[in-house]
Order: C-alpha cells, then structure tokens, then sequence
C-alpha cells in the first residue's frame, strides 16, 4: 500500500471517528467542554496535515477527558506524522481499553479494534529500537533521561521502541555534571549507545592551618586615663571659646571706628547746628550703631577674657596622667590563658583585675 493510499484510509477512519463521537457516554468531569473544543480543533489541524499542533491537542482532549474514540484519533494522528512507537503504544492502549468494555460499549465502537489491530501490525517494521548502556564504573544513583524523561535503572540495557528522528540523551552521576549526547534514529532501525558519566569534581583537600599554641601573656596592659586629661579637653575648649569672643569683639569694635567718622561729620556743627548736639538722620543712624557694636564689643572682649582665663586654670591645675594598675597584686588575664595572684586563680577572657 503507498503512502497516498496509507494517508486516504487513516483520514477516512478519523472522519469515521468523528461521527461516532457523539455517541459516546458523556463524561462526568468538569473539563468536558474544554475537551470537546480540543479534540474538534485537533481532528480539524490533523485533517488539514498540521500534526505538529492536531495531536497535542488531541493528547490534552483525552488527558482532560478520557474516551475510547479520542484515543483512538490521537493513536492515527501519531501515526501520521511518522511517531510510529508513540502511535504503536497509543493503539496498544485503545485494544486493551476496548477488551474491558462492556458488550454495549464495544458494539458502539464498531470496526475500531480491527483497524487499530491492523495499523499497529503495519507499524511494527518501522518501529526503531533503542538500547542504552552505562559505561563501565559509572556510579550507582546516576540518573538517564531520553528527552527529559527519566530512563529507570531496570530499563538499562533493554531494547526500548523509540520514535524516529532526533532525541537527546543525559546523565548525571550525584553531584556530578550533566552530560549530554544527541542521536538520530530511523524507521527500523537497532540502535545501541554506551552512554558516558562525567564523575563529580574532586573537592581539593583542605589546607590545614599552623598548630593553636596557648599564648603567653605578654600583652601590655591597657592604660586608664585618669580625670586630668579630661579637664585638659574642658581647657582647650574653653579656650577655643574665650579666643571667639575676643575676636567678636575686635571685629565690633573696629566697626565702632568706622561708624564715628559719621557721626562726627553729620552731628554738631558739622552740619552748621550751635547745638553740639544735634545730628541728621545719618548721623543718628550712626549714633545708634555705635551704640550697639559698642557693648556688642565689650560683651565679646568680657567672655573672651573669662574664656582664656578659666582655660588657663584648668590646664595648668589638671593632674598628671597614670596608670589604674598599680601594685604587684594587679592580674592581667588573655582569653584562654591562666593567671594567678595573691587571691586566687583567675581563668576567663582579656581584661584587668
């Protein structure tokens, strides 16, 4: 039978199919609407030879909503696009489902089981077989997948149906990198590959470190400041002050300066007036400037001479710096390291005592 021949029968079963859908039980599942839609818009893309998009429709149909017919369809729509082992297993499945149908149920399929006899027993020749094998000392747990789909450890060495074409083969060994080959298989073909396992990537040992030996104390003591440096600190600061005022004051009064050369030329008889007195507006403006820098200066010159002069008495009356441990009884201890005085034995982290 030639190929045109082939593919004019299996589209007749299909219509076949078709019509004899409707007659089936109807399912009680929730997704039996949306498998209706698939398994319409699937036989329609497998009737115009869109296979690629018809039979996934038609395998999501039956996930959704399982029925003896749409197996069926989807069994010859695999087997039109040359996926003779998927198509091989689809119509295996379709006879045994059928074998356990009631008497009424199978008399509604009709001729089905006859035809899906008849197109797997002309499948058989094409389909290809593949059989996979480790490569000797591969690690026991590595993982096989063919195509994403994991190859179980009984199935090693077993001659397994596969579909015609391109697949892609891996292996993993635990903790080890994936290793990858792509084959290609056709119709009929006896195909044996040894598949290689990459091991994991040796951890390089770890360097060991220099021996802990218990140190000795020989650390110096830390140093307790004793109230004078801070009243040394109180003095610079102090001081700091004491010099801002004085220059406050400077700068005001220099100002008190420049501010009298006014008032002598707009008062008085500078402005032709018997009264000494007397002024005009630039000169009364200058009067009352003088007026404010004026004690503005003697108030900066004031807390600049307090300000150096409590500066000066608390730096030179601070007391001299020394240190808090004092005495041979004094025990100074370093985490890990055992001291003893005269009142005891001491064991515990850093510090003085």
């Amino acid at each position: 039978m030639n190929t045109n021949m082939t593919r004019r029968r299996i589209l007749e079963m299909v219509c076949f199919v078709h019509l004899t859908a409707i007659a089936l039980p109807a399912a009680a599942q929730q997704d039996v609407a949306a498998a209706k839609r698939l398994f319409d818009q699937g036989l329609a893309d497998m009737q115009a030879g869109k296979h690629e998009t018809g039979c996934p429709a038609l395998a999501e149909s039956q996930r959704l909503d399982p029925r003896p017919g749409t197996l069926f369809t989807l069994a010859f729509c695999e087997s039109s696009r040359g996926h003779v082992a998927t198509a091989d297993a689809r119509l295996d499945e379709y006879i045994r489902l059928y074998d356990k149908l009631a008497p009424d149920q199978q008399a509604r399929q009709g001729d089905r089981r006859r035809l899906a006899k008849e197109e797997r027993d002309r499948l058989a020749p094409d389909i290809p077989e593949l059989t996979m094998t480790l490569a000797p000392g591969a690690p026991s747990g590595t993982v096989v997948k063919r195509d994403g789909q994991v190859i179980g450890a009984a199935a090693m060495g077993m001659a397994l149906p596969v579909d015609p074409g391109a697949h892609v083969l891996t292996t993993q060994a635990p903790g080890g990198p994936v290793w990858e080959q792509h084959i290609t298989i056709a119709k009929g073909e006896k195909k044996s590959v040894v598949l290689e396992v990459k091991p994991p990537s040796p951890v390089a040992p770890a360097t060991p470190g220099p021996p802990i030996v218990p140190s000795k104390n020989t650390r110096t003591p830390p140093v307790e400041q004793s109230s004078g440096s801070g009243r040394k600190m109180a003095a610079y600061a102090i001081g700091g002050v004491g010099l801002a005022g004085l220059a406050v004051g400077g700068l005001l009064g220099g100002l008190v300066l420049s501010k009298k050369g006014d008032l002598d030329q707009h008062c008085g008889k500078a402005i032709g007036s018997s009264d000494p007195t007397a002024c005009d507006d630039t000169g009364l403006d200058a009067a009352q400037s003088i007026k404010s820098l004026g004690l503005g200066s003697t108030i900066g010159f004031a807390l600049g001479a307090v300000g150096l002069g409590t500066a000066a008495v608390l730096y030179f009356t601070a007391p001299a710096t020394k240190n808090s441990r004092a005495g041979s009884n004094a025990v100074w201890i370093n985490a890990g390291v055992l001291s003893a005085g005269p009142g005891g034995v001491l064991v515990g982290s850093q510090g003085a005592f």
